[in-house]
């Protein structure tokens, strides 16, 4: 019996059952050699593309295995409970979830999870480390291409793969202009597309129009919210809740970010994000490096943010990101004197420019002048922070967490040349802030090249041979 339609979606569904939207069943049909999509987020898409490769795993005459690129482990591991679904669903015979552990080309050993089929065919899903892919055949599966570090060797990789026979499937959302996404993407629209694409592309718009909030209110709880929305409502309430309007028409419109005159493009932010799931907040007191702290400061139209940094090895690992707003100066404090009383915190810097100059001579009165200093904002200040933050995402010597605000205030710092060669670095104003977590992380960068040094030098007294400190 099918499903009666429980929202107020107005783009119904001639069968509220069925496995695929027109857009999903359009991605599933195409056997071309190698196909791409740009598309919006959590519209289908991979799963639509699991049931894709089970079914053609599972036919007598496929040969070659398939091998699929997920951004982390978790995602590989829950890209084949998709396929696994798909197996019972179309009762097709499929042994139960395994893992294995493969070597790429230099040794290295890395997990896959592991689907096989009684034609003798495995799906092997794995997160996406490029050489793991290195010298196996058959079906390739690039989901979330443009966020993956190195997405050129990835597919200089993966190409070669389907010599013998299989497809390739590229998969993702924008991640900007200068990506080699994004690049594919141009080249197979203007440039005569050499490669032989089959480009699909589906926005949220489009995804909206195909019947997707109906497939979604389907499949939502009683009580949520989504249920008493149309398509214009759901619509709008997506893009309210983005960081800001570029970001929306990225992530959900196939708009690319534009690079051109931001200061961090996303090419050099890529391969410093934890992964997904990654514990990355830890117990502060039992870090084993040493702990660097910047603040901006804010207090009603702006964040203050506390951005907390371990150095390990020459690395700088996020620990902590604070946003507080609205916030009284006192309670400010409040939140981030016990992080200055830790016994392995080295340094601190707080703007102090306007009124931060209060709050970090309080700071400084309490903790002493060797642990926090206060840094006036001017354009010399900011173009000595920002380079070496800069230096540190291209040397991949730092790991930050990956959230759409953190995301959206890197790339909304731009460098501007005034007359005379004068360099500034400008941030729009958005309900996110002012970039005010960029400053706090450049301002923790600061602190961290006093390299660990001490401030507090023995003094050696000549009769009693005894020291002082």
């Amino acid at each position: 019996m099918a499903k009666k339609l429980t929202g107020k979606a107005k783009c119904g569904l001639e069968n509220i059952d069925a496995l695929m939207l027109p857009y999903q069943a359009e991605w599933v049909r195409d056997r071309s050699r190698i196909k791409l999509v740009e598309k919006s987020r959590q519209i289908g898409f991979s799963w639509a593309t699991a049931y894709d490769l089970v079914r053609q795993a599972a036919l007598e005459s496929t040969r070659l295995d398939t091998w699929v690129s997920s951004r982390d482990e978790l995602q590989a591991r829950l890209f084949l409970e998709d396929c696994k679904k798909f197996g019972d669903i179309l009762d097709i015979a499929a042994s139960a979830l395994g893992e294995g552990v493969y070597k790429d080309d230099g040794g290295k050993p890395y997990t896959s999870f592991d689907l096989k089929f009684n034609n003798g065919t495995t799906i092997h899903s794995m997160s996406s480390n490029p050489d793991a892919q290195a010298g196996k055949r058959g079906t390739r599966v690039l989901d979330e291409f443009a966020l993956h570090p190195d997405p050129i060797k990835l597919y200089a990789i993966a190409y070669p793969g389907i010599t013998w026979g299989g497809q390739m499937a590229i998969i993702s959302t924008h991640r900007g202009a200068d990506n080699f996404f994004n690049r594919l993407v141009q080249e197979a629209k203007f440039n005569g597309n050499p490669k032989k694409i089959s480009l699909h592309r589906v926005t949220l718009e489009d995804a909206l129009n195909q019947g997707f909030l109906a497939k979604l209110q389907s499949k939502l709880a009683a009580g949520d919210p989504r249920l008493d929305m149309d398509e214009q409502q759901y619509f709008d309430d997506v893009k309210s809740k983005c960081a800001d309007y570029e970001s929306f028409l990225q992530e959900y419109m196939c708009v690319p970010a534009t690079d051109a005159s931001v200061f961090i493009s996303a090419d050099i932010l890529g391969g410093c994000f934890y992964n997904y799931g990654e514990v990355w907040q830890t117990e502060l007191q039992d870090c084993a490096g040493e702990l660097y702290i910047g603040v901006d400061v804010g207090r009603d139209n702006d964040l203050t943010v506390i951005w907390i940094l371990e150095s390990i090895a020459g690395i700088l690992f996020t620990r902590r990101v604070e946003t507080l707003k609205g916030m009284k100066f006192s309670d400010q404090e409040a939140v981030l004197y016990p992080y200055l009383e830790l016994p392995k915190m080295r340094r601190c810097c707080i703007d102090q420019t306007g009124l931060g100059r209060q709050f970090a001579e309080r700071a400084q009165e309490r903790f002493g002048k060797y642990r926090v200093e206060g840094v006036q904002f001017t354009a010399e200040s900011k173009e000595r922070m920002a380079y070496p933050l800069r230096a540190r995402f291209e040397d991949k010597t730092i790991r930050i967490p990956d959230t759409s605000e953190i995301r959206t205030d890197i790339r909304g710092v731009k460098k501007t040349v005034g007359a005379g060669g004068a360099i500034r670095f400008d941030a729009a104003r958005s309900e996110s802030g002012h970039s005010d977590r960029f400053w706090a992380l450049a301002l923790a960068v600061e602190a961290s090249k006093s390299g660990g040094e001490s401030y507090i030098t023995p003094v050696e007294l000549e009769r009693s041979r005894r020291f002082i400190w």
